[in-house]
């Protein structure tokens, strides 16, 4: 994948940390001319993840907004819209809190769908535009394992929101392959980063790994390494696809 994207525009969401990060730096020792890079609240690790990009030769902008809330989606839309990007990554994307069917909110509800689901359709909506103008571009969407499994115990909203984000990834291939732009995804399985330190146990992660084959967790790098793939002219026929990445725990 060495300098395969040389002179290449990147947008990436929820890049202050974990896989958005891992795919900002393979993206930029991939030879992206600039990233621009989306955070919500942690800016110490959107600062250090833009220094990081920076000392690879990779100009860098942050642009920070909440995308669990309709303003915020509008912000980063307003702050991105007039830029022609070849490759996309919509990463952002959160569990958010743990409520089962009886204890959840309206709230939780709109902030989990806003954040998951709806951000991705707008901020696609506005940047897709430049692509065709330009019949060429790439769009990578982050599912995960519970799209297909229905989640764990209090996570049925994320992962219903996370089956719609693979039936974007499908529906927007079709319309948007004809223009030369290529959309996929990737669904990764339980991830040893931020995420499941907060909303998981270590019992619940040794239980994932008893389960899975490979007998590991995944790390933000097995799934940035995918990300790449599906950037890179390595898949150039590769249309409408979420690759699971979950070490053999989901294989059907």
């Amino acid at each position: 994948m060495s300098k395969q994207l040389v002179g290449k525009s990147v947008l990436i969401t929820g890049a202050s940390r974990g896989i958005g990060a891992a795919a900002a730096l393979a993206i930029a020792e991939a030879g992206a001319s600039d990233i621009v890079l989306h955070y919500n609240s942690f800016q110490e690790g959107a600062d250090e993840t833009a220094a990081k990009v920076r000392s690879l030769g990779t100009n860098v902008r942050l642009c920070q907004a909440d995308l669990g809330h309709t303003e915020g989606i509008k912000s980063l839309i307003r702050d991105v819209k007039d830029h022609s990007f070849d490759i996309l990554i919509n990463n952002a994307g959160h569990l958010v809190q743990r409520a089962k069917l009886l204890e959840s909110t309206e709230e939780i509800y709109d902030v989990v769908f806003n954040l998951n689901t709806k951000s991705m359709w707008f901020l696609t909506q506005a940047i897709a535009p430049g692509m065709i103008e330009k019949k060429s571009g790439v769009i990578v969407n982050v599912s995960s394992i519970a799209a297909r499994n229905g989640g764990g115990p209090g996570a049925t909203m994320y992962s219903a929101a996370k089956a719609a984000v693979s039936s974007f990834t499908k529906g927007w291939a079709k319309e948007l392959a004809p223009h030369g732009i290529r959309v996929n995804g990737v669904s990764p399985g339980t991830v040893d980063n931020y995420f499941h330190e907060k909303h998981s146990t270590r019992e619940i992660l040794n239980s994932v790994v008893a389960m899975t084959p490979a007998g590991r967790l995944s790390t933000n790098e097995d799934v940035s390494d995918v990300i790449l793939f599906l950037c890179s002219d390595a898949s150039r026929y590769v249309h409408g696809q979420t690759i699971e990445i979950n070490g053999g725990m989901f294989m059907v």
